[in-house]
């Protein structure tokens, strides 16, 4: 089976949301993009967002299962 991750020099793989950075850096330093840095560098933040959230949503519903459950 074929290996679809892009090897680098190091033996490291570029992830997706890396390969995707890259890209949009490219076309926003070629002015083929006018999106603010915040969306050009949106895929290294987003999933830490996303997992920050989750947590926060997870402790949440742990809060209020433990007010509901308490004798």
């Amino acid at each position: 089976m074929e290996d679809n991750n892009i090897r680098t020099t190091s033996g490291g793989c570029i992830s997706f949301c890396g390969l995707l950075t890259i890209v949009f850096i490219i076309l926003k330093l070629t002015d083929v993009i006018g999106w603010s840095w915040w969306w050009v560098l949106s895929p290294l933040w987003i999933p830490f967002a996303i997992v920050i959230a989750l947590i926060f949503i997870f402790l949440i519903v742990v809060g209020i299962v433990a007010i509901v459950t308490r004798d």
